[in-house]
């Protein structure tokens, strides 16, 4: 089998999406299938033994950490010459409608998964009047797949609601290996903490950017005593950002990755996540794994994995006292901190990335042989 994958973002950009590719291409590859990667072209060529065929583009002005631009015909003859048995789209855009026109000129299956709530992302920024064009936008996108992909129950509801006919399920797992309490350590802690080793230590990871609402965990630190706040992660707002928490017990440790990132979701006792808008929230599974109990925003998959009042608790979005309240809950004793956490890792374990995985193998497979019926009926 020779998969192909359509993605609007790539490495070395580093997001939730991003992580899903690269997740994704490692199962392929110990699967024993084939696999290339058509993304923005932004310096990188390989990902283990995918070949990246890069896209010519420009800087996004309200996301510069994209790079936009169509599809070539120099991506359409290298697409060719890989011969793919099917196509998967990461949320298709502008490298992803263009190429799906490419698969179905080639005749190969389609696959289309939702990463990015459109919809949200226009009333976060007061362009609301444009949700009737991204509802038909996702729809008449989507409908082109043969099969459509959602990562949560919610974000599945939603594409049904605007008219998304087969919609699935293709839940989001954690490397319960990668974050793991065992990775505490003091150095992180005392790093995190400016040394305050002995305080509540609350943990945001992610994009730093107005959506993620960060801002509104400071009033936290003010509600909660005995608090301090570690932000892992950058993006357009860190500058603003960096100034709002001047003065408060706030420490932002920039990007972190490999064992650094373990580290720290580790070494903190609570994650919070206060962000408006998610298709699922990668991110709290992995704090979930790193033993730490959640208050998050109740968006995308985060109603799916939380527990309330066993691994942690969820208000709406923009409710800042829910937000007070979760923390203070959870933070009110270190024996209440550490029975959430316990809750919270148990029940990551039994959140597998080679299951979800698998699930979408076997989608490809069964498109494959569905297709192949069909073109022998045909010539029949």
């Amino acid at each position: 089998m020779r998969a192909a994958l359509f993605t609007e973002t790539f490495l070395p950009k580093i997001d939730g999406i991003v992580t899903v590719v690269c997740l994704l291409l490692d199962h392929l590859e110990k699967r024993g299938i084939e696999s290339i990667v058509i993304a923005p072209k932004m310096g990188v060529e390989q990902y283990r033994s995918t070949p990246v065929i890069g896209v010519p583009g420009v800087p996004l002005p309200l996301y510069p950490e994209l790079r936009i631009g169509p599809p070539t015909l120099s991506t359409y003859q290298q697409l060719k010459s890989f011969k793919p048995d099917v196509a998967h789209f990461i949320h298709p855009v502008l490298i992803g409608i263009p190429g799906m026109v490419m698969a179905r000129h080639l005749g190969i299956p389609v696959v289309a998964s939702f990463h990015l709530d459109l919809a949200r992302l226009m009333h976060h920024f007061n362009l609301g009047f444009m949700e009737p064009m991204t509802d038909v936008f996702t729809r008449t996108v989507f409908n082109a797949a043969d099969v459509s992909l959602a990562p949560s129950k919610q974000i599945q509801r939603d594409m049904q609601r605007v008219g998304v006919r087969d919609v699935g399920l293709w839940g989001r797992g954690v490397d319960a290996d990668k974050f793991n309490p065992r990775y505490r350590t003091t150095d992180m802690r005392h790093a995190m903490s400016d040394g305050h080793i002995d305080e509540t230590l609350l943990l945001y990871v992610g994009r730093i950017s107005s959506e993620k609402q960060i801002d509104h965990l400071r009033p936290v630190l003010e509600a909660v005593p005995g608090t301090r706040l570690a932000i892992v992660g950058d993006g357009p707002a860190r500058a603003d950002m960096e100034a709002y928490f001047a003065g408060t017990p706030t420490r932002f440790m920039g990007y972190l990755k490999g064992e650094a990132l373990s580290e720290a979701y580790a070494s903190a006792d609570m994650f919070v996540f206060p962000s408006a808008m998610e298709t699922f929230g990668l991110v709290v599974v992995e704090a979930m794994a790193a033993g730490l109990p959640v208050v998050a925003s109740r968006v995308g998959g985060i109603p799916d994995v939380v527990e309330l009042g066993v691994t942690g608790y969820t208000f709406e979005v923009g409710d800042t006292a829910g937000l007070i309240d979760g923390v203070r809950r959870i933070a009110s004793s270190r024996a209440r901190i550490t029975q959430m956490g316990v809750a919270a890792r148990a029940f990551a374990e039994t959140q597998s990335w080679d299951a979800m995985m698998d699930e979408v193998v076997d989608l490809y497979a069964r498109l494959i042989t569905e297709g192949r019926a069909e073109g022998d009926m045909a010539v029949a």
